[in-house]
């Protein structure tokens, strides 16, 4: 950046893609957020965030229609002998229909992300919203947990007492502590204290990056818990899996791979054609002209939202 006559410092950027993009300030070698914009958790730290317009934002913009609530909940939580802290999207009608019961997807972050990212940077609530108004998807709630190895701060404060530590890489990642906290303490709590369909045909898990690796993992071994699973940009289930995941094709419903264009598609397209090979069917997704961000991530929960609870009977 340069100083002006008047001391106003201005700089250029290179073209970015469409979406969401964290920015920052370097000060004499401080990074620092931008103190005349707000502030948001990303990429291990706090930094601040612009939106460059895409051609396809009206599926997560703000519209004249009804909206569900974004809900932030603390709780204690037995498993992980630590308190815990989520966001949960509850539906447009969640609270004008008060016998009215729901499904669930847990939705899980990044690395170096957090439990707020869905609902700030990906627009979750939104793109939720904007379905459910169009008839496109069935009403359900969504649950985002702190997934444990955020690097830092989450929507508030430090990760939960007896995270791992903040590692250099994927070998740091040591998912069978969030497994645990998942199971013996976020899907009681959610059942316990909202209106549920508590059982597994009413429950899915997704997550970005290292959450859809932590999806993989937690769903194939409790199969008995969700019927549908996707992994955005986090890697894919392979004919091993379904070979060796006993009750895989009787119990997995929906299973969606998705990942940007840039992300070298070919793979998951190649596991695609496996899958189907052997008579799993799986839907792939692939966003366009984008690569491992925001824009890739808002696109494939656009897509996976209305394949989910399909096979459910009906809601009342």
């Amino acid at each position: 950046m340069t100083k002006d006559e008047n001391g106003v410092w201005i700089g250029d950027s290179a073209p970015l893609d469409q979406g969401n993009h964290y920015y920052g300030l370097v000060i004499d070698g401080a990074q620092v957020p931008d103190p005349n914009s707000t502030f948001i958790f990303g990429s291990g730290a706090w930094r601040n965030d612009i939106e460059i317009p895409a051609f396809d934002q009206e599926f997560y913009a703000l519209k004249h229609v009804p909206h569900g609530e974004l809900r932030e909940v603390l709780y204690f939580g037995k498993t992980s002998n630590t308190n815990r802290h989520s966001f949960v999207y509850t539906p447009p009608d969640y609270d004008t229909h008060p016998h009215k019961r729901y499904p669930v997807l847990y939705l899980q972050h990044g690395y170096n992300e957090a439990e707020s990212g869905w609902g700030a940077q990906g627009h979750a609530g939104l793109i939720m919203d904007n379905l459910i108004a169009e008839g496109k998807a069935k009403p359900f709630i969504i649950v985002m947990e702190n997934g444990g190895i955020s690097g830092g701060p989450g929507g508030r404060g430090a990760p939960p007492s007896g995270a791992p530590p903040r590692g250099g890489g994927r070998g740091a990642f040591n998912f069978s502590a969030f497994e645990q906290a998942l199971i013996g303490d976020v899907i009681p709590f959610v059942d316990a204290n909202f209106r549920t369909l508590a059982d597994q045909p009413h429950r899915a898990m997704a997550g970005l990056s290292m959450g859809g690796m932590q999806t993989r993992q937690i769903t194939l071994a409790h199969l008995d818990t969700f019927s549908a699973i996707g992994l955005f940009s986090g890697g894919v289930i392979s004919t091993n899996d379904v070979n060796n995941t006993p009750g895989f094709r009787k119990k997995v419903k929906v299973l969606f791979i998705s990942c940007g264009s840039e992300e070298r598609p070919e793979g998951i397209q190649a596991n695609h054609e496996a899958l189907d090979q052997i008579g799993i069917k799986n839907t792939v997704y692939v966003s366009p002209n984008t690569a491992h961000e925001w824009q890739t991530w808002r696109r494939s929960l656009h897509e996976f939202a209305p394949l989910l609870f399909n096979h459910c009977r009906p809601l009342f």
